[in-house]
């Protein structure tokens, strides 16, 4: 895969955009808590199964992935032990993966929502806390570090407020690169990528008509990720989602160029081009010049579904790993696995004691090798 101007042009990136412009396929079904794919002919389709034509098949689905739903599934939890031996804790078996990248740059990708900070029922209120900052801050100074997130990349900055990180907003259709204090910058030139901004005003339309739409859902929020359209219905009643559910359905029946995928408490509507979490890190890892690079190591941490696109991309490259934020038994492509923010934290800590203590050892035998040269000339 080659992206061969970092900063592209408007025209350019709209004809890339529409080149790759396909339909979305659909997903195999996942545990609680994990994202659904869901072509729109299937959405449509899903208001008019049920008693009533209510949206009953589309209610359930979304009952499915909610986590306060998973004690629905108690296959799931006397798995759990054979799931662990699959995804072991990524602090239990650290040594291993500090052997594994041994002699390899390590580049970090972490998302931000259930991964750097807590799901909370206001989208707006997602805060990272002082102590994650200064832990991601610290990570960026050792190893060349991306958020990669379904927000609007915007508003993950004004969360996250590093600027020596990359960051991909809107699930990677906005990247843009570090504004200063990276020495991973490669060049004097920005990295800017949007891959689907001909269907900017397209995704304002469906903000604008979703937020009139759901103004009568007492709960429900309409967020514009500039990219994509996210509808929360995490404080919405669950006899208010049928409801909700016709009301997403009524919007999405105007734009076929717009596919839509469900998440933990939240609906989400994205253009149907093939560009995802996954081409997000082959993007950067080929910014950064790892590109066909036998001694890169990236490390994806993440929580949903729509980082298993990323996760897929780095079992099928047979480099790095990816870790999965879950505190219940989910189907991925992850090597890993980490219960919650709090673990990601105590990880990224390890991993920077790490380094620091590596780069000491170097620095000593540094030193030693050259007064022992300086020994021998006398």
């Amino acid at each position: 895969m080659t992206y061969q101007n970092m900063v592209m042009p408007e025209a350019e990136i709209a004809l890339q955009a529409a080149a790759a412009a396909a339909t979305a396929t659909q997903k195999p079904p996942v545990a609680p808590g994990g994202f659904l794919n869901i072509s729109r002919k299937q959405f449509l389709e899903m208001g008019h199964s049920g008693s009533g034509g209510g949206g009953h098949s589309w209610v359930d689905s979304m009952r499915a992935s909610s986590p306060t739903h998973i004690n629905s599934t108690p296959s799931l939890s006397d798995d759990q032990s054979s799931w662990m031996v699959r995804h072991p804790s990524a602090l239990d078996m650290f040594e291993e993966i500090i052997t594994a990248s041994k002699g390899k740059q390590i580049v970090m990708f972490l998302d931000y929502d259930g991964t750097l900070s807590p799901i909370v029922d206001d989208p707006d209120r997602a805060f990272m806390s002082d102590a994650m900052r200064a832990t991601v801050r610290k990570l960026a100074r050792y190893f060349p570090s991306a958020i990669v997130s379904g927000r609007c990349r915007d508003k993950v900055y004004s969360f996250v407020r590093l600027a020596e990180l990359y960051y991909a907003g809107s699930h990677g259709m906005d990247i843009k690169g570090p504004s200063k204090g990276s020495k991973y910058k490669k060049g004097n030139q920005g990295v800017l990528f949007q891959p689907a901004s001909e269907f900017l005003p397209m995704i304002n339309e469906v903000y604008k008509a979703l937020l009139n739409k759901t103004k009568y859902t007492p709960g429900a929020t309409v967020e514009n990720n500039k990219f994509c359209v996210s509808v929360h219905f995490r404080r919405v009643d669950e006899k208010k989602w049928s409801e909700l559910a016709q009301q997403v359905k009524s919007v999405m029946k105007e734009y076929p160029q717009l596919r839509l995928t469900q998440g933990r408490k939240v609906l989400e509507i994205r253009p149907t081009i093939k560009w995802d979490k996954g081409k997000a890190l082959e993007f950067l890892l080929e910014s950064l010049g790892y590109a066909n690079c036998a001694d890169v190591f990236p490390v994806y941490i993440g929580d949903d579904r729509t980082d298993e696109d990323a996760f897929k991309v780095l079992r099928e490259r047979g480099q790095g790993f990816g870790i999965l934020v879950s505190k219940v038994p989910k189907e991925t492509n992850a090597s890993y696995s980490l219960q919650e923010p709090s673990e990601v934290m105590v990880f990224l800590r390890r991993l920077v004691q790490w380094k620091k203590m590596t780069l000491r050892r170097q620095f000593r035998l540094k030193r030693r090798l050259e007064e022992l040269k300086m020994s021998f000339a006398i």
